[in-house]
């Protein structure tokens, strides 16, 4: 099936930039409810396409400029990052407004940008995969209709995905998650009533794993033999490509394995080459070979402030980026061979003497920037003073890159030696062709993955998921540290306490069966 429909807004937005840097202008919008999704094909049509609308939608919790951080999902690719310590502000840290997640504060049940946020935004997300889902027979054959529920059930899948990754504890020594232990996120589906959520317990993780799964095989059925060319929308190759994630999660390596190769080889894809990666008008503002599922920012969308290149190129005039300078750990740029593309993606300190950098700006400006400062997301088509040029991009949820990864720590899992086999033939064939890494166990491979994930994906929040499975901490203390202020510099051992997210306040009073059962304040803990 070629492309089903083209990309829709479900509201047409506008924004308009005021004097200063610090104020924008938003209207309000509303969202359809399921009887109103079900009423017409085109009212289903224009819901199934305000999902991915949704994920980028500026002020979506608050509706107006309360908090910079409060831009759907390109809110999590950030503060994931920050969590893991490879990613902070070498400019002005007060600008910052993600550092309480470098910093580990401002973290417990009654933080609302921290907390309530974050969790208000995926369920929202959840209840629009919901309300197309109960617009839609479970028994229909109509091709289009069973496409949308499809797509539905994808995009709920991913979403607890998330908030089971985020949400189920892992064991730590700063924090006694022992009376939560194996205790995920409530689970709501179309079919909640109200009075249900308000005693709806967190899902123990076997039967969140199976709900996830079950929504991935639905979505799997529905999407057979649907050709999705628009990456907007998660066709079948992004469907395996989320069940491999969930059984990596699960620790059913053999199932990853497998479920990553199945996404590499149906997706056509192809990792990112250099030229790509390093391109001062395109590079990681615009759908590739690589990219297999995006979102989008669109001109007349956005907002200058509450958007994701705002947030993370550092070459742009407008936006925190300007201000805060977003740049990589020391440590993680020192561990990158000088021989792998990648390190280019943030400024050595010898600057143009160490490798002739590929930006838009002039050489003043290069030679003033700050030693680390990313640049790795561009402007799109290298626009540093037009937000709604240089914003207007769009955002990788999912590469074909990660799947290589994931195929990589499911084999080693398995057997070491084909784990690093699988390694060094990506990394040495796409990124370093001088790579050869050996390991002699699982924890030096698992330390080598990280790294990997952590340079690969810094900016897009993958490497979160499996830095907190395989508890490989956050070393911020390191003498020689670049991180900005003593606040930032603790070594974490295993996982940083904040990778355990709290329910806000606000669920716990509100649904009494997890009103006992919320995951310990982690804020100061270190």
């Amino acid at each position: 099936m070629k492309n089903i429909f083209k990309y829709l807004s479900v509201a047409v937005l506008g924004a308009s930039i005021l004097t200063g840097c610090i104020k924008e202008t938003f209207p309000m919008t509303n969202t359809a409810t399921a009887e109103q999704v079900s009423a017409s094909s085109s009212a289903l049509q224009a819901a199934v396409a305000g999902i991915p609308t949704q994920m980028t939608q500026w002020y979506l919790i608050y509706g107006e400029q309360t908090y910079e951080t409060d831009m759907a999902y390109p809110l999590f690719m950030i503060t994931f990052d920050e969590m893991l310590g490879s990613f902070f502000a070498v400019k002005d840290a007060g600008y910052d407004h993600f550092q309480s997640a470098n910093t580990c504060t401002y973290y417990g049940p009654t933080d609302t940008r921290q907390t309530y946020v974050p969790w208000r935004t995926l369920y929202k997300f959840v209840k629009s995969a919901n309300d197309v889902i109960a617009a839609v027979d479970s028994t229909t054959t109509d091709p289009l209709f069973r496409t949308y529920r499809g797509y539905a059930h994808a995009f709920r899948a991913f979403n607890y995905f998330m908030l089971t990754s985020m949400y189920e504890p892992v064991e730590n020594q700063y924090t006694d998650v022992s009376k939560v232990l194996g205790l995920t996120v409530p689970i709501v589906t179309e079919k909640t009533t109200e009075v249900v959520g308000k005693n709806n317990p967190r899902a123990p993780h076997d039967q969140m794993i199976s709900f996830i799964l079950s929504d991935l095989d639905a979505a799997e059925a529905y999407l057979d033999g649907v050709k999705t060319t628009d990456k907007h929308f998660p066709g079948l190759p992004v469907v395996y490509g989320l069940k491999a994630k969930v059984y990596l999660l699960d620790g059913k390596f053999a199932d990853a394995e497998r479920y990553a190769r199945l996404a590499i080889d149906n997706s056509g894809c192809t990792p990112l080459t250099q030229a790509q990666w390093e391109d001062p008008q395109t590079g990681f503002n615009s759908e590739n070979s690589a990219w297999m599922w995006k979102i989008s920012y669109l001109g007349d969308n956005m907002a200058n402030l509450c958007n994701y290149t705002g947030w993370v190129a550092a070459e742009s005039n407008w936006g925190y980026a300007a201000l805060t300078g977003p740049g990589i750990d020391k440590a993680l740029y020192d561990w990158i061979p000088a021989t792998d593309f990648r390190k280019h993606s943030w400024l050595d300190p010898a600057k143009t003497d160490f490798y002739d950098y590929k930006t838009v700006r002039d050489e003043d400006w290069l030679d003033e920037a700050p030693d680390y400062l990313s640049l790795k997301f561009r402007c799109v088509n290298g626009d540093f003073n037009d937000y709604t040029v240089g914003g207007a991009c769009d955002v990788p949820l999912m590469r074909v890159e990660e799947m290589y990864y994931i195929e990589a720590e499911a084999k080693a899992q398995q057997d070491l030696a084909d784990g690093v086999a699988a390694l060094n033939d990506f990394v040495k064939k796409y990124r370093n062709d001088e790579y050869n890494f050996n390991a002699q166990s699982l924890n030096a491979f698992n330390a080598e993955y990280i790294n990997q994930l952590k340079v690969e994906f810094w900016g897009e929040g993958v490497a979160f998921h499996e830095a907190k499975r395989l508890k490989v901490g956050a070393n911020q203390a390191y003498a020689g540290n670049n991180a900005p202020g003593s606040t930032f510099q603790y070594n974490w051992i295993g996982i940083k306490p904040n990778w355990n997210f709290c329910i806000p306040v606000n669920e716990t009073q509100n649904n009494k069966a997890v009103a006992d059962y919320n995951n310990p304040d982690p804020s100061g803990k270190h």
